[in-house]
């Protein structure tokens, strides 16, 4: 678990639609801004460890670009077969006009 929070950017370089995969260790989070909201996430689809980041986003769903399995940003649950097992999800904090996440695990 880390503790120490890992910089992903300001607003302008994150802008609705878009999405940044940073590293905490050997952890890759994507964060994603879906409509001004931010959310975080490891960056493996549980199906078969795929990255999501670059995914086709529909709602607050990203979709597998490897086999088509969807994930809700907000839970980490999926929504859609051949994944069953959820996504991690992480906090985002924004302090002094840059956004924050960290693997809190």
């Amino acid at each position: 678990m880390s503790e120490a929070w890992v910089e992903v950017g300001t607003r302008s370089e994150l802008l609705p639609g878009e999405f940044k995969v940073v590293w905490d260790g050997d952890t890759a989070i994507a964060v994603f801004n879906i409509d001004g909201d931010l959310y975080a996430v490891e960056d493996i689809c549980t199906h078969d460890g795929g990255e999501l980041a670059g995914g086709e986003i529909i709602g607050h769903e990203v979709e597998c670009p490897r086999h088509g399995a969807r994930f809700d940003l907000r839970t980490g649950e999926p929504t859609c077969p051949p994944a069953y097992e959820p996504i991690h999800r992480f906090p985002v904090k924004e302090e002094s006009g840059l956004i924050w996440t960290r693997d809190d695990r």
